[in-house]
């Protein structure tokens, strides 16, 4: 079959496109009237304005290999806005982030301190307010064969700027863990359901805190070893049966896993205050199991 297509100007048209009409409004930025500039009594203070769910490149630095990665990061950008001013102008959010971007984005502390702080200065506000989420990628050995394969947990930071409170830094990490149920093993015969597992930490660092310690690593270890045993990409049947055996030998409720995990965090010296939350997906029961608890040091 051939169809005859009108050109292409009449396609157009057809699907209602229409000619261009006189502009009259100005073109030149310093001419054009910037309505988010206004100052007024515009009722409240506003706690955050800015952008969300932006996606950009980024390079992270781990103790644990591959030692230098690069990553998508989805970035939130905000700052408060006082009673007496509209608005705020959104893409400045977004030169800032492409001036960092431009030049290789590494997520240390030092350079995401320095941005959030220029993001404030160049605001002309107060504070302003960084949350960046991104997969975190790991080797992880196979226990028996030694095959590497790659894991990967859900790292975030968060970091609040204030003009004369200085700087309040949260970080949260998010892995699998396998538990094996305590329960299933007391009362069977042979044999204990298991399933995989979520822990979720969410950690207030202290002023100590500095990019000389790898707050993913250490996050991690405190889920993993706490855990019946770890995730693993690459499994042999020599890996698989110490895997099982050893979380045979270690059976955890989720209320068991939030416990020992806390206890590992209470005792790192740059943790301030935390929550911690492990989620069963559970393989003979319908729902999920849950469990957390929060703690704030020196309180």
């Amino acid at each position: 079959m051939t169809i005859k297509l009108p050109p292409k100007e009449e396609r157009l048209k057809l699907f209602g496109s229409v000619p261009p009409t006189v502009k009259t409004k100005p073109t030149t930025k310093s001419e054009m009237v910037d309505l988010q500039n206004q100052t007024n009594t515009f009722l409240f203070t506003l706690d955050e304005v800015g952008i969300s769910n932006i996606k950009q490149p980024v390079i992270v630095n781990s103790s644990i290999c591959p030692k230098q990665q690069t990553t998508v990061a989805t970035f939130t950008l905000t700052s408060g806005i006082p009673s007496n001013k509209k608005g705020t102008n959104m893409s400045r959010f977004v030169e800032h982030l492409e001036e960092y971007r431009s030049r290789g984005f590494t997520l240390d502390f030092s350079n995401l301190h320095d941005f959030v702080r220029a993001l404030a200065v160049r605001l002309n506000q107060k504070d302003a307010r960084l949350q960046i989420e991104f997969p975190w990628f790991y080797e992880r050995q196979g226990p028996a064969t030694g095959l590497t394969g790659l894991n990967h947990a859900q790292a975030k930071i968060i970091i609040n700027y204030d003009e004369e409170q200085g700087y309040k830094n949260e970080v949260s990490l998010t892995c699998g863990i396998t538990t094996l149920c305590p329960c299933s093993k007391e009362i069977s015969e042979y044999s204990a359901h298991n399933q995989r597992g979520y822990v979720t930490m969410n950690v207030q660092l202290s002023p100590n805190y500095n990019d000389e310690l790898d707050w993913k690593k250490a996050l991690l270890h405190a889920a993993e070893s706490n855990a019946s045993a770890c995730i693993h990409p690459v499994l042999k049947r020599p890996d698989e049966k110490m895997v099982t055996e050893q979380a045979y030998e270690n059976p955890r409720f989720v209320e068991d896993v939030v416990r020992l995990v806390a206890a590992d965090l209470y005792e790192l010296e740059w943790v301030d205050a935390f929550k911690v939350e492990c989620k069963n997906e559970e393989s003979i029961h319908l729902h999920d199991a849950i469990a957390s608890l929060s703690i704030k040091k020196n309180s």
